[in-house]
């Protein structure tokens, strides 16, 4: 089994064609599928099934695929580390983070880690929580800003927290506010209706097991967007929303409401793949994120509601 094989074999899973696969790989069609069917070959087992013209991955393709792609991230990863230990004054960091710390976090401490670091090439992604795990576990990213969940750690992650922040409620600045009280119930969202993030976004989940907690069920007016998405939609005046009290700072149109259940914070943390070593890139960027951190706690810079976890240090 040689990395090339398993390069073609990822190609040809991902495009579902053998003849697109090899221009994406850059190399003739034939040659291609020689490969593959030698490392059919040497697993003893078709990859493919091929009907009709029409490519699909057997149950031992789909086996192998999320373990080739590791091995494939990996051996980058492997040759960017050398690079760097052999002095070379480059490299990248694969990053990546969820909506809300995109806008507002990120921003500041890739500036700060660029200018310590301009060699070093910057990937960022933009995912959920869940979406970015998962994208760890496969080798395909160096280091993630998550959202720890309330069920605990995972297995498959090296945690180090770094902040807890409140959820608020957002509400056009325009308006009156959502609740006459100085904070707002749960059970006011009967009266009121609610704009809701995607399917699989942390935020979703956390508004809706918050909602039955407090025997809620509530009115959704639009529902599947993005952060940015669901903060336009609520300035708009289409309903109100349960989001992280970081990403209103800089949005005159909204107004923060604090909630009044308790328990509705979230936990960031910085995240990397157990039982692997993150690259200089990926420690460097730990470094300037907590020193980025420190600064802005101690000059009194951190947004309303967003609090130190004194433990990352």
């Amino acid at each position: 089994m040689t990395l090339q094989q398993l390069a073609y074999f990822v190609a040809v899973a991902e495009t579902r064609h053998f003849t697109r696969a090899a221009q994406a790989s850059h190399v003739a069609q034939p040659s291609l599928s020689r490969q593959v069917h030698a490392l059919e070959r040497e697993l003893g087992a078709p990859l493919f099934s091929r009907t009709r013209g029409n490519v699909a991955l057997t149950p031992s393709g789909e086996a192998l695929l999320p373990l080739a792609r590791r091995i494939l991230a990996d051996t980058e990863t492997a040759r960017t580390e050398v690079l760097e230990l052999i002095g070379l004054r480059r490299g990248r960091l694969r990053l990546g983070a969820t909506p809300s710390l995109c806008v507002t976090l990120v921003a500041d401490v890739l500036r700060r880690f660029h200018d310590s670091y301009p060699g070093i090439e910057l990937e960022v992604t933009e995912n959920g929580s869940r979406d970015l795990v998962r994208q760890l576990d496969q080798g395909e990213l160096d280091v993630a800003l998550v959202i720890v969940p309330a069920s605990g750690a995972d297995e498959r992650l090296v945690l180090q927290p770094l902040l807890r922040e409140d959820l608020v409620v957002a509400s056009p600045a325009g308006e009156p506010p959502p609740t006459r009280r100085s904070r707002f119930r749960l059970a006011d969202l009967r009266d009121r209706p609610l704009v809701m993030f995607r399917e699989g976004y942390d935020l979703r989940d956390v508004t809706l097991q918050a909602c039955q907690q407090a025997g809620v069920r509530p009115r959704l007016s639009v529902e599947g967007g993005e952060m940015d998405a669901v903060l336009r939609f609520v300035e708009a005046g289409l309903g109100i929303a349960i989001v992280p009290s970081m990403v209103l700072a800089d949005r005159a149109g909204l107004r923060a409401t604090p909630l009044a259940a308790p328990g509705l914070s979230r936990t960031i943390a910085l995240a990397h793949r157990s039982g692997v070593t993150p690259i200089h890139a990926a420690r460097a960027f730990g470094t300037t994120l907590l020193e980025t951190v420190a600064d802005s706690a101690a000059r009194g810079g951190l947004p309303s509601g967003v609090r130190r976890v004194r433990a990352a240090t």
